[in-house]
């Protein structure tokens, strides 16, 4: 190059420079304001939420981008005491339990051991005689037509009666045992806690191995997941944070140990904290826990919410549901049992995540209806916050 295009060359470079440099100039104020703004955002909704008649004791959400963890808080997670909700504190997570059994089968399914087209009659089909063509897909997608044990009067009349009693899995499968199915299996969507166990009881039978240990192996033991585990019975393990029950009128009424999560099994039984549930959307989400051929089953998605309905349009796959916010979309589960509302979800490649933990059951049919809504929307700020 001669001297005149060496100059012209360099002139260009310099120009481009300081085009880049103009930009990030303008990048930098605006994503520092964005930032702020959906900060400001986000405490407005959490006071709101706290602001009602018939709002939880205390709110916690963590959410994490890259190794930055950012923990908003509010109220307490003892009444009595005052203390604050903490991130290494145990709750009942309830049906986000059911990402668990999600990451045990396809764990299994990326081993040879299980094929997610494996059918109930395949495996057990003397625990379910109607329901013999239901694959495990369906089940972990709520595709099954699966009747839901927790709706049988049945079932709820055995736990009114002794609250802190156990439930082996087969004995809650057996209040179903003899109902027709709702719907062809796979022809549309309907949440059911019966797929979960169904899921729990296959894992069991094909591995010959307890759910328990098979929670160990394919999550716990690789994620290193200390304070998660699946009881037996109502006790908690310390610390905790209490879960409350808010009758109309009356003081909050603590719930933590009264009901044994044994009932709710591979469907809802999960002892965690938000920690452990943090580390586990990010590598549950980001397929870390199996093999990328089955991660391929969880593309595709059916029209489904997860109970309670988690923030945006939600969507179901294997395990999983699709968060599609005004902000971005993440990937996690929701659930609610009494004494609280759960919430975890992650973005696809596992890099930012969010827990929203509420330590009553503010759900819709249960508690305050504008105390629900507010939570859900809070979530969704909660997300935009972390995608910002």
């Amino acid at each position: 190059m001669g001297t005149i295009g060496y100059v012209l060359g360099l002139s260009r470079r310099r120009l481009i420079s300081v085009a880049i440099a103009s930009s990030l100039a303008l990048v930098a104020p605006q994503a520092a304001e964005g930032a702020e703004r959906t900060s400001r955002a986000l405490d407005r909704a959490l006071d709101e939420v706290m602001d009602q008649p018939g709002s939880p004791p205390g709110l916690l959400v963590l959410m994490q981008r890259g190794r930055e963890v950012e923990v908003r808080r509010r109220g307490v997670s003892d009444v009595e005491s005052g203390a604050p909700m903490r991130a290494r504190q145990h709750y009942r997570i309830a049906s986000v339990a059911k990402a668990f059994s999600g990451a045990v089968a396809l764990g299994l399914a990326s081993d040879g051991k299980l094929r997610l087209t494996d059918t109930i009659g395949d495996w057990i089909p003397e625990l379910l005689p109607r329901a013999q063509e239901v694959t495990v897909a369906q089940a972990l997608q709520h595709t099954a037509g699966l009747a839901d044990y927790i709706r049988e009067d049945a079932f709820v009349e055995e736990l009114l009666a002794d609250p802190a009693g156990y439930f082996s899995p087969v004995e809650l499968l057996g209040f179903v045992a003899d109902e027709e199915l709702g719907f062809t299996p796979g022809s549309r969507y309907e949440y059911s806690d019966t797929d979960n166990v169904v899921v729990g009881l296959i894992a069991e039978r094909v591995s010959g191995r307890s759910y328990e240990e098979l929670l160990r192996k394919y999550v716990l033991r690789p994620l290193r997941l200390r304070r998660t585990s699946l009881p037996r019975t109502v006790q908690m393990p310390n610390p905790f944070i209490r879960g409350y029950d808010l009758p109309a009128g009356e003081p909050p009424f603590d719930t933590s140990e009264v009901i044994n999560p044994a009932g709710a099994w591979a469907s809802g039984g999960i002892v965690s904290t938000a920690r452990d549930i943090n580390d586990f959307f990010r590598a549950y989400v980001s397929g870390e826990l199996f093999s990328r051929r089955i991660g391929r089953s969880q593309e595709d998605f059916v029209v489904g919410s997860s109970q309670p309905p988690g923030p945006g349009r939600n969507r179901a796959t294997l395990g999983l549901f699709r968060y599609r916010t005004r902000c971005g979309t993440v990937y996690g589960h929701t659930g609610s049992f009494p004494g609280y509302r759960a919430m975890g979800a992650s973005t696809a490649n596992g890099k930012r995540s969010i827990v929203f933990t509420v330590n009553s059951q503010i759900v819709p049919g249960q508690g305050s209806q504008e105390v629900s809504d507010l939570i859900r929307m809070a979530q969704e700020d909660a997300v935009c916050r972390l995608l910002r």
